[in-house]
């Protein structure tokens, strides 16, 4: 494993021999935008794992993408290389049609501290909700981003990260219905306490949503990149671009099908998987 090999993937060029804040947002956002937020493993008969060696070759030397024990752990041995105070912490990803938290820990994060205040950095929750930079952890604060306002709440036990988004506009009407189009403006993503986890803590519901019938990860294949203007990602065999359109307070929807015989190349040319 190799610093520099990282640093090459995402295209990092300037110094990090100061682990400082404007370092941190810079390979935080070129990490989303360079590497995937995937789950196509579970459906190539591959197992994703948490052996961070493994992870940094298929990320790094490979360039795929992975989901987020993959691309949060490996952003945790960055984080280390580089200086940085950090701690891994483990979240409940809120379902919103159960309207709460899933039961156990299934989305890790990491918890950064720079000049004693600390930040979250999350690189791999993917599609709409991907966080482009760190948050600062002020309870209640409202933080924009390109994707939309983010803010953290501690309502005394855990901290709960929302997102407040724009009006979809969908280009092609017929998908204006489609369950992929979350209507939804303010959105509650996560709930994390702020208790330190190892990656054996997340081994169990990690085999559990790569084996599950249940599991969304098995029932759906995702790849999806961050872009400057957006993001685009391929869901099953749905395809679509999002155009981030704040000025106007929307954003574009562009979807389409896509055919068996064209998904490779789609990957290939859109998220430059293979």
């Amino acid at each position: 494993m190799d610093l520099q090999g990282y640093f090459n993937r995402i295209g990092f060029t300037g110094p990090y021999d100061k682990p400082d804040l404007d370092t941190l947002r810079t390979i935080h956002k070129l990490h989303v935008m360079t590497i995937p937020f995937e789950n196509l493993s579970i459906h190539c008969g591959e197992k994703n794992t948490t052996d961070l060696h493994i992870i940094y070759d298929k990320l790094v030397k490979s360039n795929r993408g992975g989901w987020c024990c993959e691309n949060n752990l490996l952003f945790s041995w960055v984080l280390k290389e580089m200086g940085y105070k950090y701690t891994t912490l483990g979240s409940k990803v809120f379902n919103k049609f159960q309207n709460d938290f899933y039961h156990v820990d299934s989305h890790l994060i990491n918890m950064v501290e720079i000049d004693g205040k600390p930040y979250i950095t999350d690189v791999s929750y993917g599609v709409s909700c991907q966080l482009w930079y760190p948050l600062e952890m002020i309870s209640g604060k409202d933080q924009p981003q390109p994707p939309g306002v983010f803010r953290l709440v501690n309502n005394g036990k855990i901290w709960v990260l929302e997102k407040t988004s724009r009006k979809q506009v969908v280009k092609d009407k017929a998908y204006a219905n489609s369950s992929l189009i979350d209507k939804r403006l303010t959105k509650i993503m996560y709930g994390f306490p702020l208790t330190p986890r190892n990656k054996e803590h997340f081994v169990e519901t990690l085999d559990c949503l790569q084996t599950s019938p249940d599991s969304r990860f098995v029932l759906k294949s995702i790849c999806s990149l961050q872009t400057p203007h957006g993001f685009r990602a391929l869901i099953g065999w749905t395809y679509s671009e999002i155009t981030y359109n704040p000025e106007e307070d929307s954003d574009m929807v562009d979807m389409k099908e896509i055919p068996d015989c064209e998904i490779e190349a789609v990957l290939r040319e859109k998220f430059n998987v293979v």
